[in-house]
């Protein structure tokens, strides 16, 4: 997927600024529903991924919502090219479930997040984890100076068939990188 130069340009000047998180559990959430939708132009997935040109791009939620359905409303409108941005709320890992970011919560029980992550490896899913989770995702929550950043792990996409745009990588508070041949 390709993004347009000037949305490339206000989203990077957007993400850039590292939103804060003031301490409140709510203004932390909302500045995380409001990256995820934003994650997804920078990410190319292999064309087998989808069902067809213009199925959803689906940003999956496993266990209890804590965006109060500020991610809904934050994707409700979004396209990434001719693809909408749907959210899908997922009470267990599901191997079935057509998923490309799958955000898991702190909330969620640490059973539930191991048995995702485990069962996603190996597919084109980028993992989002929250802050405070013992294992991480291909793209981990942050929260550094009370403001919210991330990592991402590009050896972890590389591996799984993802390319993860050098404009993302670079304005991730680390990056582990993928080996050079």
């Amino acid at each position: 997927m390709r993004a347009r130069p000037f949305l490339v340009g206000v989203v990077i000047a957007g993400m850039a600024l590292a939103a804060p998180a003031s301490g409140d559990p709510s203004l932390e959430y909302a500045v995380k529903a409001a990256y995820l939708p934003k994650f997804i132009p920078f990410i190319t997935w292999p064309e087998s991924t989808f069902a067809s040109p213009t199925a959803p791009v689906n940003i999956c939620l496993l266990g209890p919502d804590p965006f109060g359905g500020k991610l809904d409303q934050e994707a409700g409108s979004l396209k990434a090219g001719e693809r909408p941005v749907a959210v899908r709320h997922l009470a267990e890992p599901d191997p079935q479930a057509s998923c490309q970011l799958l955000f898991l919560g702190a909330g969620a029980d640490p059973a539930l997040v191991e048995g995702a992550l485990d069962t996603v490896k190996g597919r084109p899913v980028v993992t989002v984890t929250d802050s405070g989770l013992k294992r991480h995702g291909v793209i981990s929550f942050v929260i550094e100076a009370n403001h919210v950043r991330f990592d991402i792990d590009d050896a972890d996409a590389g591996q799984d068939g993802l390319v993860i745009s050098s404009k993302l990588l670079g304005l991730a508070h680390a990056v582990r990188q993928r080996s050079q041949p």
